[in-house]
């Protein structure tokens, strides 16, 4: 049976888009959880906080997704200058740029005939893939894509905040604090895992580091809630 050399899947090529979804998430729940967490301890009424958590989703997810669009744009910015800086340098200097070549695959362990022979093949090709790949440091796997980027992260966002948003319809109100902060605490046990497995991660470093976290955020936004809720 014939089996492709790509039949091996590397977690790695899930980079672009797992790191703004993870981050999404995270911070919607994190966030919008926190928040209301700090919003209940001053007792307001059900529809207040119903109010804050919405919206807490709407304005967090639309900041996540412009916030990451534009970071994301600035790095493909970067990366197009990058590109057309090497284009000009493959036109008029393209002796050097060939030697430049040769030398990065000599330093990765080839001889100087070898490395000049795949130098010259790889130019030949594409010389400005090559030079993008192995002097840049670009592939098409981790060009920025901010569009991708921005969507990931808008939606995961608001899979992150709807939790809570949906807590704070449902839990009793005499418990709120504390059930959400259960519930909060459950969704982020969840996000870690999931974000282990897509990654290929230990799980249980994961889960600790987004629960300390969690909790952090939570404990100071409730200690806030209950100082304002008693000056009130």
């Amino acid at each position: 049976m014939h089996h492709s050399i790509h039949d091996e899947p590397h977690l790695s090529n899930r980079n672009h888009w797992l790191r703004a979804a993870v981050l999404g998430a995270n911070d919607g729940l994190i966030s919008t959880a926190s928040l209301l967490v700090g919003v209940a301890a001053a007792n307001p009424s059900s529809q207040t906080m119903l109010l804050t958590g919405l919206a807490a989703l709407t304005a967090g997810a639309l900041s996540m997704a412009a916030g990451e669009y534009i970071s994301v744009s600035s790095q493909a910015d970067t990366e197009k200058a990058d590109l057309t800086k090497e284009q000009y340098e493959l036109t008029h200097n393209a002796d050097r740029e060939l030697f430049e070549l040769t030398k990065i695959y000599e330093t990765r362990g080839l001889d100087h005939t070898l490395a000049h022979q795949v130098a010259v093949a790889l130019t030949e090709h594409d010389a400005l893939e090559a030079h993008a790949r192995d002097e840049i440091g670009l592939t098409d796997l981790s060009q920025a894509k901010p569009i991708h980027a921005s969507v990931a992260s808008g939606l995961s966002f608001i899979a992150g905040a709807i939790l809570p948003v949906i807590g704070v319809m449902v839990l009793p109100a005499q418990t709120l604090v504390w059930s959400l902060a259960s519930i909060t605490l459950l969704g982020l046990i969840l996000l870690g895992v999931i974000s282990a497995r897509l990654g290929g991660a230990p799980v249980i470093p994961a889960i600790v580091r987004i629960i300390s976290w969690g909790a952090i955020a939570m404990l100071a936004t409730s200690m806030i809630g209950r100082l304002f809720g008693v000056v009130v």
